[in-house]
């Protein structure tokens, strides 16, 4: 039978990830192999020492069951704004979690 966890047993968070949508008017494209991608949302990771990491991910412009790829997120502050808008959302969710 399981052990309940004692109340001061730490519990340790190694990450926790949120998927952030691109607004349409900040979307942009990129290439990978070949083929076009529009770039359509943000994972952005709160890594242990509380710094955030972010993938921009999209999906073939062309259309069809390409794979679902990851890009970088380019260093402009529109975007910077949807990745501080979205964590701080996020945090809101969390701490109101039932």
């Amino acid at each position: 039978m399981a052990q309940p966890i004692d109340s001061s047993d730490e519990v340790v968070v190694g990450a926790m990830a949120i998927t952030v949508s691109i607004p349409p008017a900040l979307r942009w494209r990129d290439e990978r192999r070949g083929e076009e991608f529009e770039l359509e949302t943000i994972t952005v990771r709160m890594l242990p020492d509380r710094t955030l990491a972010a993938k921009a991910y999209g999906r073939p412009v062309a259309g069809g069951r390409g794979a679902y790829v990851s890009f970088p997120v380019p260093d402009r502050p529109e975007l910077a704004e949807v990745i501080r808008r979205g964590a701080d959302r996020a945090g809101e969710l969390w701490a109101a979690h039932r």
